[in-house]
């Protein structure tokens, strides 16, 4: 079969789509590094901590008191990533931190009336405002969710209920169990407790971490995970307090449990980042329509070939989709096998729209006939 520019080029346009969308084609090197003049640790582009252990309810049964503190410094005021997340069994999610640009986010599963799981978000807006670091204290009970930011109280949540699992199960750092979000910066310190904290405490706390370093936290306060970060060296993260769960620092970059097609509707999120890349998602498919329908209708009729042509899109975009379960670095959703299924079908669209403008110019493809398109 003799092989011309047109094939050329839509084999090219394949090969692009395909490194595009499994590039890099490993696991990266897990950047996350010691300081050597001070303690903490720095995430890089691609970096994770994981528990050696899940955490257990430790409190009296059906106690809802839990306490979180973290110090930190993001990389990027307007970057984001996940914080740290806790997840239980079946990837469920107990209760996630999260940088959006400026803002903080706390986010847990909650049930309704009907016993429905849902996850209810809280935002606060421009905690990471400036290039320092930032104390940041989570204190929760019955009558709702307090947070602190450097010892002072900037929000209270009467609705936002932490349950007594909230600060359980397995524990990333610096990135989500089940796709990558990488956050980038320094992390300072990670405390964790079984009990709500006083605003005393928490002040107490913030101003013993800002004078010596270190939070001086009493016995009476149910510590029950302390990671002040000083090892310096090694892939182990000790926990000071005595829970036995330590952290560790995996060689390659990992991504826990990942997700495989995650549906679309746990995917949507009313962000910038989310519609830029549904945008570019249906922009780089477009050409594989495009060329691809142009080929095909030398073959097969016009319907034929486009219902081929959208076909073909869709069929290298699940490949992608399912490839990139295997890629931490890659997201695997049907977002994308949506956006890219759209993107064909418009290259396709825009084609015979062509055709149909300037059927009495000379055909631009050799052995296509513009009757036969009309």
């Amino acid at each position: 079969m003799k092989i011309d520019a047109l094939s050329l080029i839509c084999a090219a346009v394949l090969c692009a789509i395909l490194t595009l969308g499994l590039w890099p084609f490993h696991s990266p090197r897990n950047e996350v590094f010691w300081f050597t003049n001070h303690d903490g640790l720095h995430f890089g582009k691609y970096g994770t901590v994981i528990s050696s252990a899940p955490f257990q309810v430790r409190g009296p049964q059906n106690d809802s008191e839990s306490s979180l503190e973290i110090c930190l410094q993001p990389d990027r005021i307007w970057g984001s990533g996940t914080l740290l997340e806790f997840y239980g069994s079946g990837d469920l999610l107990e209760f996630s931190l999260r940088q959006s640009q400026t803002d903080l986010v706390l986010r847990t599963a909650t049930q309704d009336d009907e016993s429905r799981s849902r996850i209810a978000a809280l935002y606060i807006n421009g905690v990471f405002h400036r290039k320092v670091p930032v104390f940041i204290a989570i204190t929760a009970g019955v009558s709702g969710t307090s947070i602190y930011i450097d010892g002072v109280l900037v929000a209270k949540a009467h609705r936002f209920l932490l349950s007594d699992r909230a600060f359980t199960g397995r524990l990333v750092v610096g990135d989500a169990p089940g796709q990558s979000d990488s956050w980038s910066g320094r992390l300072l310190h990670l405390a964790i407790y079984d009990r709500q904290l006083a605003a005393t405490e928490v002040l107490h706390h913030y101003s013993t971490w800002k004078q010596p370093g270190r939070p001086e936290v009493a016995e009476d306060e149910r510590n029950i995970a302390l990671y002040p970060f000083d090892e310096h060296t090694g892939n182990v993260i000790r926990d000071r307090a005595g829970s036995g769960v330590d952290l560790y620092i995996p060689e390659k970059y990992q991504v826990m449990d990942k997700i495989v097609l995650e549906p679309f509707w746990a995917e949507f999120e009313m962000s910038r980042s989310y519609w830029a890349a549904a945008l570019k998602n249906i922009v780089g498919f477009v050409p594989v329509g495009f060329l691809f329908y142009a080929y095909l209708t030398r073959l097969l009729p016009p319907k034929r070939a486009a219902l081929v042509t959208v076909a073909l899109g869709t069929a290298v975009s699940l490949t992608i989709e399912i490839l990139q379960a295997f890629l931490p670095t890659r997201d695997s959703g049907t977002t994308d096998l949506i956006t890219n299924t759209l993107g064909t079908w418009l290259g396709v669209v825009s084609l015979r729209v062509l055709y149909r403008v300037f059927r009495h110019s000379p055909d631009p493809f050799s052995r296509v006939s513009h009757d036969h398109l009309r």
